[in-house]
């Protein structure tokens, strides 16, 4: 197992559509060292998901943690369909684009469609902060960061985030 270097937004591998896999490769000592390789580097970095562009491979996985007592789960090949028109807002990191956040908007119910680590297939919906971190995780495979669909004005340094977040207002928008 090794930590990778994680790519940074500029990095023209962040905006690649990211390579499906085959079923049949899933199990194969390259991906299944590619996963554990991506297990250590979100661990390394503290983050909460990452997706296989951002250590520099093209490939369409994602290692995500939507609920802290679950623990990681690995998605491969995912495919996600928002359920709802109800949107929610809430503000994203990226460990691609470091001490930064901004507020961004997306749809608060998803269902999964992807196959795990094994190459069996998955199916879950996921409602709320899971659903953000699920789509987060997934825009990395089609080329997307979370700039990409951030709302105006709410760029922000970590140290700035956290010390005025609480002044942002976004009731009027949401009605």
């Amino acid at each position: 197992m090794a930590i990778r270097k994680i790519a940074r937004m500029g990095h023209p591998i962040l905006r690649r559509k990211a390579e499906p896999i085959p079923i049949e490769d899933i199990t194969s000592s390259q991906i299944q060292n590619l996963i554990r390789d991506m297990f250590e580097t979100v661990l390394d970095a503290d983050g909460r998901g990452l997706a296989a562009p951002q250590i520099h491979e093209s490939k369409r996985i994602v290692i995500l943690e939507i609920q802290e007592s679950e623990g990681f789960q690995v998605w491969i090949n995912p495919v996600l369909q928002p359920l709802t028109e109800e949107c929610m807002l809430t503000f994203e990191g990226c460990l691609s684009v470091p001490e930064m956040r901004a507020a961004v908007v997306r749809p608060s119910k998803v269902q999964v469609d992807a196959f795990n680590e094994k190459g069996e297939p998955i199916s879950m919906i996921l409602e709320d902060f899971p659903a953000v971190v699920a789509q987060h995780e997934c825009d990395h495979l089609d080329g997307i960061l979370y700039i990409d669909r951030m709302e105006p004005g709410t760029l922000s340094f970590l140290e700035e985030y956290h010390r005025y977040a609480h002044l942002y207002d976004f009731s009027e928008e949401e009605e």
